[in-house]
This record gives structure tokens, C-alpha cells and sequence, in this order.
């Protein structure tokens, strides 16, 4: 074999081996998902620094129900909407409530969980009623979200104290050192990411469960930009997931319950 055939050969090998790759993504354009991977279960990262929870998991089953490319872009939670109106990302799915101030500036697909805001405070609190009794208490929640809206609106004008963190697991650690006397969040994620720990057995849930639409929406939902078509696509390829038994098969990897709720 001469140098030309080999050459010829090399590279309608390598051309090949181009074609090859460009045809398997061939019809699966990637979708941007913007999501905060700080909020176990449903987003976390591992030692490896891999993306891992709920939320990550139902983003990849809509991806492949898509036909697309999941492309994960991590932001801190209060930068995710703004982070779509600029076209940093097609979507958001990081556990965002569907309620009627975020609906005026992005589009949601149909839920895909919903669960109630809980209050978590130390055991040996005392307290029982609120809100008379969290008057002087500091309450951290997390930036940006409706959980900060909610005690704003009603555990401030009581005399609480509202202190606001990136992130819950930020509010945790101030928790647990003594720096702030509670927090207010989901109720999984409150006890996913706390009282199911060794280090949460001094605290509880106390008061009832939060569930005002005007605050906590009527669900968790994927956002997108107004009047994007992805909002239709998004609900098609949920319905198909709840219909054939993934989206059961992912919540049964990190709940004992039907996180999708009434």
C-alpha cells in the first residue's frame, strides 16, 4: 500500500468516524436547563461533582422523551429567571412554585410535584402558636423564593426577624449553629435536608402546613419564556411520563409518597 492509499484511507476513516458522531445528535438539538443543585433530594451534587436528585432526574426523562440534549447550567436560585429572559438557558427545573408573581414574567408547564411549606424550629422552642409566638425570633429562608415572600408578609408584621441566604443549605448550617431560631422551606427538603440527619433530632416541624396559592402556587413546574413552545412540548412529555410508569419510577428512588399530590 503506498503512502496516498493510506492517507486516502486515514482519512475517509476519520470522515467517517465525523459522520458517525454528527448523525447520533442528528435531530436531538440541546436544551438548556438552568437548575441550582444546592435543595436535596431534588438537586445536589456528589463528591464526584455530578449533578444528582429528583429534579435532575425528571429533566433527564423529559429530555430523552424530547428527543433532546439535556444541557445543565447551575445558578444560584434568585439568578434562574433572569438567567432565562436572557437566553442563558431554554428552562428552568429547580423545584420552582408555580404562583401568580413568577407567572407575570415566565411561562410554566404543568406541575410535575407539590407539597406543602413547613416551619422547623428546636424541640425545646416552646413554641406552639404562630405566629403571636415568633415574635423576636430571626427566620432564615432562602433568596428569591416564595418562602421569603410568605414571612416577609406574615411572620414579619408578627415581630420575627426574616434573615436571607443563597442557599437553604446556608440556612441549615446557621440553623444548627445557634445564628438563626428557624427556618421555613418545603417540607421534604426541610426534612430530607435536615431533621432525618443525625444533627436535626433536636428539631420539628411546628405549626401547620402552609399550602396559600397566593404564595406557594399550585404546584412545581418547569419554566420557560413567555409564550415559548416549549411550555406545550414540556406538558405533552410529562403527561407521556406520568402515563407510562417513569415518572413513578423515579419519585419511588427518593419518596416513600406521591410527591405529585392531590
Amino acid at each position: 500500500m503506498n503512502i496516498r492509499t493510506i492517507v486516502t484511507t486515514l482519512f475517509s476513516s476519520t470522515t467517517l468516524a465525523a459522520l458517525l458522531a454528527f448523525n447520533a445528535h442528528a435531530g436531538e438539538p440541546q436544551l438548556k436547563l438552568g437548575i441550582e443543585a444546592a435543595y436535596p433530594p431534588f438537586a445536589a451534587k456528589t463528591a464526584d461533582n455530578q449533578i444528582v436528585g429528583f429534579d435532575y432526574d425528571i429533566g433527564q426523562a423529559l429530555c430523552a422523551e424530547m428527543k433532546v440534549q439535556c444541557v445543565w447550567k447551575e445558578n444560584e436560585f434568585d439568578g434562574l429567571i433572569p438567567a432565562l429572559k436572557v437566553k442563558k438557558v431554554d428552562a428552568i427545573i429547580s423545584s420552582m412554585s408555580i404562583t401568580p408573581e413568577r407567572m407575570k414574567s415566565v411561562d410554566f408547564s404543568d406541575r410535575y410535584y407539590r407539597i406543602p411549606a413547613r416551619l422547623v424550629v428546636r424541640k425545646s422552642s416552646g413554641i406552639s402558636d404562630i405566629p403571636a409566638q415568633l415574635k423576636g425570633l430571626r427566620i432564615g429562608v432562602q433568596r428569591a423564593t416564595n418562602f421569603e415572600r410568605y414571612v416577609t408578609d406574615k411572620f414579619v408584621p408578627a415581630g420575627a426577624q426574616i434573615v436571607s441566604y443563597g442557599s437553604q443549605n446556608e440556612v441549615f448550617l446557621d440553623l444548627l449553629g445557634g445564628r438563626i431560631d428557624a427556618t421555613m422551606a418545603s417540607s421534604v427538603a426541610i426534612d430530607e435536608g435536615l431533621l432525618k440527619k443525625p444533627e436535626g433530632k433536636d428539631y420539628a416541624f411546628v405549626g401547620p402546613a402552609f399550602t396559600e396559592e397566593q404564595y406557594f402556587g399550585t404546584g412545581i413546574g418547569v419554566a420557560v419564556r413567555k409564550g415559548d413552545p416549549l411550555q406545550a412540548r414540556f406538558n405533552q412529555a410529562l403527561a407521556t411520563l406520568r402515563a407510562n410508569g417513569t415518572y413513578d419510577r423515579i419519585q419511588k428512588k427518593y419518596f416513600d409518597f406521591d410527591i405529585y399530590g392531590d
